[in-house]
């Protein structure tokens, strides 16, 4: 079997199949790729979801391995390629001035952040047979990028979570467009720590979210276009100041949207 490398796409030719593979090798990648007449793919021994033209998608988390097999089918005969996953550097942002019941929360709320989680878990399981993962991703609002995936956040002294988002600052009231199409699976205006929250679908198990906002203009089961204006920025639950927190999923693996976006604004594409 032969490799190729040709125009950020990685190819693997032989005389019965061809494995096309589109984005970054690394941690908080999104990877999508195609094989004709494919019977069967699998990524590290889980069965991935493909469409008829062979199409399929997966993720690699902020900490994900350097190495995964990935395997598929074609007439009958097997194929694997073992993939290199590129480590990465995290900085460390602190964060001051943060409330302090966001910090190290009273006892009467575990409860309900305890739901809130539950809630957005939920609306990421699922893998629809969408295929809106396929097209080009752009940014969702105007603003400065005052945040960045996989920073290790130290809130008023204090180590927490890392950061699984990209933070775009501006002021409250600015407009969130589609970055690319989806289906609306979670809208609430108010969850503990991320404030007004909305989560669109994308398929094959890939989502993206869009947290602190002020305002939500759709709701579930919703169809959000690209360039719709869907929300509003705001500052709502933990944070200092207004800002979108933009993230995207595949199931459980938190993806970096810097490395899947196209530094265009999506409003001004759906224009054209």
């Amino acid at each position: 079997m032969k490799w190729l490398v040709l125009s950020g796409f990685l190819i693997a030719s032989s005389a019965t199949q061809a494995l096309e593979l589109r984005g970054p090798l690394t941690q908080g990648g999104l990877i999508t790729g195609k094989v004709a007449e494919l019977e069967y793919v699998a990524l590290d021994g889980k069965a991935l979801k493909f469409t008829d033209k062979g199409e399929f998608v997966f993720g690699f988390g902020r900490d994900a391995k350097a190495q995964a097999e990935l395997s598929w089918r074609v007439k009958g005969k097997t194929f694997t390629r073992q993939l290199e996953i590129k480590p990465r550097e995290y900085k460390i942002d602190k964060v001051n001035g943060v409330e302090q019941k966001y910090v190290s929360p009273p006892q009467e709320v575990l409860a309900r952040i305890k739901d809130d989680a539950a809630r957005v878990s939920a609306a990421r399981a699922n893998a629809s047979d969408l295929t809106y993962f396929l097209q080009p991703v752009y940014k969702p609002a105007q603003g400065r990028i005052s945040g960045v995936y996989g920073s290790q956040r130290v809130f008023n002294g204090v180590p927490k979570n890392p950061h699984f988002g990209l933070d775009i600052a501006n002021k409250t009231g600015t407009p969130v467009y589609g970055p690319l199409a989806g289906k609306v699976v979670f809208a609430d205006p108010d969850l503990y720590y991320s404030g007004g929250t909305v989560i669109l679908d994308h398929g094959f198990g890939v989502t993206s979210t869009y947290i602190h906002l002020s305002k939500l203009y759709v709701k579930e089961g919703d169809t959000v276009e690209l360039g719709e204006h869907f929300a509003d920025i705001g500052a709502t639950g933990r944070v200092t100041g207004p800002h979108l927190d933009w993230r995207f999923n595949w199931f459980n693996e938190r993806l970096d949207p810097a490395l899947i976006m196209n530094d265009r604004l999506a409003v001004k594409e759906a224009k054209k």
